[in-house]
């Protein structure tokens, strides 16, 4: 009777890429909602989430889009944003 061979495979490791290593200086608009003073991009993005989630920013019919409140207001405009528009709108408030 044969035997198979079976494969060794090597643990697999996360690699980080350069995005997520990288901390940026926030501004204080940004720092209010977040809750820090540097961050690295997406946990800047996470904590936005959180933040929009927790006071209910989103239209309740087009959950695309983000109604803001008075402190979001100050970051992505006073106007509904659809969500993909706002990495644009963020980027303005993040600094190296």
């Amino acid at each position: 009777m044969k035997r198979k061979k079976t494969k060794t495979t090597k643990p697999k490791t996360k690699r980080k890429s350069g995005l997520t290593q990288l901390t940026y200086s926030l501004s204080e608009q940004l720092q209010e909602i977040v809750g820090a003073k540097s961050l690295t991009r997406p946990q800047v993005v996470k904590k936005f989430w959180e933040y929009i989630k927790r006071h209910k920013c989103q239209d309740t019919k087009n959950r695309r889009l983000i109604v803001p409140d008075k402190k979001l207001a100050e970051v992505i405009g006073k106007k509904p944003i659809d969500m993909l528009k706002l990495a644009g709108a963020l980027s303005k408030h993040i600094k190296k």
